[in-house]
């Protein structure tokens, strides 16, 4: 994919999406469900599309928020539900409509203060501890897209164990909410706002002071502190813009916040890589604003619009390729947590980097390698037997220092934080300590590459086996593994990944666009990345021609 024009530079006004002209989409533009695309689909992070294409309106948040009544009703869960909302300017009415059901249904729900926006892994967090310390079971919405283009909105459930809901709930509720929309809607329940909010079981509640408070539980927030170093957050705009403050002043941190008021059109922001608007601190174009600071402070970071990502900026490297980061957090965490127990594993995604693989060797830890999806890591940071999940795209959480669950859901501020904890424990910031695992362990060279698929093929990569590939030497080098189901639970993985010793690459087909993916990693050197990935794509047209 070429680079934009537009890429790392500030968005003109032109391309600033037209909030007003969002917003009466939502509740004017009525959804045609024989068009795929107008009905509900949940992907890996819940329903996602735009007003402006008939992809996310009242009608689907009306529908999907009863459906979630009726799942909680049928899977015993009669708690608090726990809801919250980021800063995209969909996600406000959406909240609106969904409150609407809900109290129509009696479910006792908790938004917060003030109206106010409230993390992806705040929400994880409360559902967590309440269900630790409770009787009955809660659970939780987030409305969010994350970090997609500011003209798109996302709804997301999650379950009591208090992670990303798995297929098997996704879709049920799926199912259920086009129903609804087939039926007119006229099996959803509803009340007026003005009966909504005046609802007993609709109340506030505070997000960020037990949050806040309980970090000091989870990152060593009075090293940061002492150290005196200098700090810079970026909120991105995001459902976090009140936190880093409250950190900030509970924990006296020489911190400077950026970006902390709202602005639904991201004005702020820098384009990315295709000159639209998307708020991924894992991207260097999105993140330049930042990156142009770093010499002023002594480490800096930015979150995505739910804060359930990470992006960590260094005066050595900038931004921080975020599998360079997976892999610095694992080796400090691991020497850094005498609490945890010696048998704790690793999760990582099976298109992380295998620098992991050779740091967990070295540290006598097991690798539980799934595939992409966070969920995969819930059972095992719930249960304490991982002490670390973590995806490529710059999303992961670890446990508290007593080694219980922190979070089952991504959290971008732990992992922000923990780079600060890094910075002030060991004097150098996490790209310097990055290069000195690449001196052990070699230097990887990762990219990831798109080429494109017709639905038909994408089918086929979803369904394929390891005797599909006929082939036994990867870039000179015999191949040492096929796999179509991840070794670490033994899932299937939509796809294929061919292993030799010193490189790799995946093939995944796209979950929204007519491309397949193709991830690859060299720990020789860039030319040996460039013939990984020709063989890939001629090992991809033999399979699907």
């Amino acid at each position: 994919m070429s680079i934009h024009p537009l890429a790392g530079k500030l968005p003109p006004k032109s391309i600033l999406v037209n909030v007003p002209e969002l917003i009466s989409a939502y509740f004017t533009l009525v959804p045609d469900i024989q068009i795929g695309t107008e009905r509900v689909g949940f992907g890996t992070s819940g329903h996602r599309g735009s007003s402006l294409k008939r992809s996310f309106n009242e009608q689907h948040i009306l529908a999907v928020t009863q459906a979630v009544c009726e799942y909680r009703r049928e899977a015993g869960i009669d708690g608090i539900l726990f809801m919250g909302m980021d800063t995209h300017a969909l996600s406000w009415p959406a909240q609106l409509t969904a409150l609407q059901v809900l109290a129509a249904n009696g479910v006792t729900t908790r938004i917060a203060e003030k109206s106010g926006y409230t993390p992806t892994p705040a929400i994880s967090r409360a559902i967590l501890t309440h269900n630790r310390d409770g009787d009955a079971l809660c659970d939780g919405i987030v409305i969010t897209p994350s970090h997609n283009p500011p003209m798109d909105g996302g709804f997301k459930y999650n379950p009591p164990h208090g992670g990303p809901a798995d297929t098997d709930v996704t879709d049920w509720i799926q199912a259920r909410a086009n129903t609804f929309l087939e039926g007119g809607l006229q099996a959803v329940r509803k009340v007026s706002l003005r009966e909504a909010m005046a609802a007993p079981c609709i109340s506030e509640y505070d997000y960020i002071t037990p949050y806040v408070e309980d970090l000091e539980n989870v990152v060593d927030m009075e090293v940061i502190a002492k150290s005196g170093i200098r700090i810079g957050a970026d909120a991105m705009g995001g459902a976090g813009l009140a936190y880093y403050g409250a950190i900030k002043e509970r924990y006296g941190l020489n911190m400077e916040v950026f970006h902390d008021t709202l602005d639904s059109q991201f004005s702020f922001m820098h384009c990315d890589k295709d000159g639209k608007i998307r708020m991924d601190c894992s991207s260097p174009y999105a993140m330049a604003g930042l990156v142009e600071h770093k010499e002023n402070f002594d480490i800096a970071f930015g979150n995505d619009t739910d804060f359930d990502r990470h992006g960590i900026v260094t005066k050595s490297v900038g931004l921080m390729n975020p599998n360079h980061y997976l892999s610095v957090a694992i080796a400090y965490l691991s020497e850094n947590r005498p609490q945890w127990k010696k048998d704790l594993a690793i999760g990582k995604t099976l298109v992380s980097s295998s620098i992991i693989d050779r740091v967990a060797a070295h540290l006598g830890r097991k690798v539980i390698e799934v595939p992409v999806g966070f969920k995969w890591f819930v059972d095992g940071l719930k249960s304490g037997t991982l002490f670390f999940g973590g995806e490529e795209s710059a999303g992961a959480s670890f446990l508290r220092k007593d080694g219980t669950v922190w979070s089952t859901d991504k959290d971008g501020i732990i992992l922000n934080l923990l780079a600060a904890e890094i910075t002030a424990k060991t004097g150098s910031d996490p790209g310097v300590y990055y290069k000195k695992l690449t001196e052990n362990f070699g230097a990887p060279i990762y990219a990831r590459i798109e080429a494109p698929a017709t639905p038909e093929q994408k089918a086929i990569l979803k369904k394929l086996s390891p005797e599909d590939v006929k082939e036994e030497i990867l870039a000179g080098e015999p191949i040492q593994a096929i796999l179509t189901n991840a070794p670490g639970n033994d899932a299937p993985i939509g796809g294929l990944k061919v292993v030799a010793e010193n490189g790799w690459f995946a093939l995944r087909p796209s979950g929204t666009e007519d491309i397949y993916k193709i991830y690859a990693e060299s720990f020789i050197d860039q030319a040996h990345l460039a013939r990984i990935q020709e063989e890939a794509k001629a090992m991809a047209a033999k399979i699907l021609q």
